[in-house]
């Protein structure tokens, strides 16, 4: 995963809309509403989560390894350079979340990270600390 926080995931800007999407890739494997009211449009390899409005909120990657301009952090390595360099990442339903590098993941998990847009970190921060993931 190449990521540049709030901006790009990937080269594929925030700005997309869901019309940019299904244009540039296609149909979906799939589609569905998840239980936050996202819409999400899975092609097998990444996963674009949409409001009603058509705005991007999230993109999930299977991420081996994240490209942060000139610095790799491998997944593995990923939970430990989130807590040295981000003093204010926090976590919320089993999620690691990163406000300085825009990106959300579970730590135990496969090696899946989700970007977020910018506007998404105050609604993660707003869940109870303890409330249980979805799986």
């Amino acid at each position: 995963m190449r990521l540049d926080p709030y901006i790009s995931v990937d080269g594929q800007a925030f700005s997309a809309t869901r019309e940019d999407i299904v244009g540039a890739r296609g149909l979906p494997a799939s589609e569905e509403r998840n239980e936050v009211g996202l819409t999400a449009l899975d092609y097998g390899d990444v996963v674009f989560r949409f409001q009603d409005c058509g705005r991007l909120e999230e993109v999930t990657v299977r991420a081996p390894v994240v490209h942060f301009g000139t610095v790799s952090v491998p997944f593995s390595c990923l939970k430990a350079f989130i807590r040295e360099h981000d003093p204010d990442a926090f976590e919320r339903a089993s999620f690691l979340i990163s406000p300085r590098f825009g990106l959300a993941f579970v730590p135990g998990e496969p090696d899946w990270v989700t970007a977020l847009a910018q506007h998404c970190i105050e609604q993660w921060a707003l869940l109870r600390p303890h409330w249980p993931a979805a799986h």
